[in-house]
């Protein structure tokens, strides 16, 4: 009996290390068909987990007070299961090099409680490489076992989008690799129990690798080229949206559209990419200008807010700015990597200190990772200007006589809208004679 039938008939365990965005909601999934523990260093999320609630909100409270899966932050209790799934971060450092250091952490808890017949599955986004070149020795100097004898090893990028509540893990194809071929074949029947569309059987770890860096630089780089022309019909004196809706009436057009990019995937793998190219001798044209374009847009848009204070009227250094969004994305409770960030310093050059609302972020993390407070919508009022900076459904439902009470009492000509994803109604505002831009 192999180890996918030892883990069908409940014989042995999955155990999940990492439990965020991508880790939790696998853990819940395959916990409705097998054993899982879910394992995790950081004790408090564990204890909410354990007490029903999802701090990352995308399976629910219900979901987590229903599942059978076991919580710990035990490392020993690793070694009750063999078939291991890794999900942990993997960030970039300041210099915008690979922070490898939760994966190799991870590889190296892993192998002090591996046992033999085990197989250990990455799903962290890396460069190629990183699983056969810098995993597997520390998991076989931590265990004392061989790879491909003793355990064998596997890569399986997430896919998971944060937020989406469309496109979920069940109905996202899984690419799926193995060390070998017996390897890949549990693998993928593993995953194929979760993930009803499907999965798709790569011909090497390296591919898989290669494939998750490659799909999402390539999103990175199609908005790069939408943000690119923002910048230069901004110039231009062209509404950017207009542009794009006549331009999606083709039927072959791609739809992307301007906006941040940011979070744990978009905004960092295309650096994995990058920083293993580079150490092969290839520099990058395309991939970094992205990047670079990309990076940038966060002080672009806020030097469009200082500009239309200015033309409003307002002294700068005395102006009330009020942010309404700080998550990488709509409708998601993450703020890692956040490119609002980006706006709020760039403001801050100016002798502005905005407010920042967003009801989805936890206020303790914002605290920790931003130095910010978070304030409540229905406190906000004299503002001068009101940045949308994240589409979340909650905003989009914002009135016009909602809007009308967050500023202060002055001529509607004096008051600035900056409408970063275009969710409001343009002439609305226009009619009111209010100073609008949108990216």
């Amino acid at each position: 009996m192999n180890l996918y039938e030892e883990i069908l008939n409940k014989r042995e365990k999955i155990s999940l290390i990492g439990l965020g965005y991508v880790g939790m909601p696998l853990a819940v999934a395959f916990a409705k068909k097998v054993d899982v523990i879910g394992f995790d260093l950081n004790k408090q999320k564990i204890e909410q987990y354990k007490k029903g609630i999802d701090p990352t909100n995308e399976v629910g409270h219900y979901a987590i007070q229903n599942t059978k899966v076991e919580f710990t932050s035990d490392v020993n209790k690793l070694r009750e299961a063999k078939f291991h799934i890794v999900a942990v971060p993997t960030p970039i450092n300041a210099d915008k090099t690979p922070d490898l250091n939760p994966v190799v952490n991870a590889s190296s808890i892993i192998g002090r409680n591996l046992s033999k017949g085990s197989i250990v599955v990455f799903e962290s986004t890396v460069y190629p490489g990183v699983t056969e070149d810098v995993c597997i020795p520390i998991l076989e100097k931590e265990s004392g076992l061989k790879c491909g004898l003793d355990f064998k090893v596997g890569y399986s990028p997430e896919r998971i989008n944060p937020g989406d509540k469309v496109h979920r893990l069940e109905n996202i194809k899984k690419i799926v690799s193995g060390i070998d071929e017996e390897s890949l074949d549990v693998i993928a029947k593993v995953y194929e129990l979760v993930i009803e569309v499907g999965v798709h059987r790569a011909g090497s770890i390296k591919v898989a690798e290669a494939a998750k860096v490659v799909e999402n630089s390539q999103r990175d780089i199609n908005i790069a080229f939408m943000n690119e022309l923002a910048m230069v019909f901004d110039r231009m004196g062209i509404d950017t949206y207009e542009v794009i809706e006549a331009m999606n009436t083709k039927w072959n057009a791609l739809r992307f559209y301007p906006g941040l990019v940011g979070g744990h995937c978009i905004g960092v793998d295309p650096y994995y990419f990058l920083y293993e190219a580079e150490k092969l001798g290839y520099h990058s044209q395309i991939i970094l200008s992205g990047r670079k374009i990309n990076d940038g847009l966060g002080a672009f848009v806020a030097d469009a807010i200082i500009k239309k204070l200015i033309l409003a009227n307002k002294i700068v250094t005395q102006a009330k700015v009020v942010i309404l969004g700080l998550t990488f994305k709509e409708n998601c409770s993450d703020i890692r990597n956040s490119k609002v960030e980006d706006i709020i310093n760039r403001l801050k050059e100016f002798c502005i200190d905005p407010i920042v609302v967003d009801p989805l972020a936890d206020k303790m993390d914002v605290k920790h990772e931003y130095g910010i407070d978070l304030v409540p919508l229905n406190a906000i009022n004299d503002a001068d200007c009101l940045v949308f900076a994240v589409a979340h459904d909650e905003f989009k439902q914002i009135t016009m006589e909602q809007i009308d009470g967050f500023f202060r009492d002055c001529p509607n000509e004096e008051k600035v809208i900056i409408d970063v994803k275009s969710i409001l109604n343009k002439s609305a505002i226009e009619e009111k004679s209010i100073s609008y831009w949108r990216l």
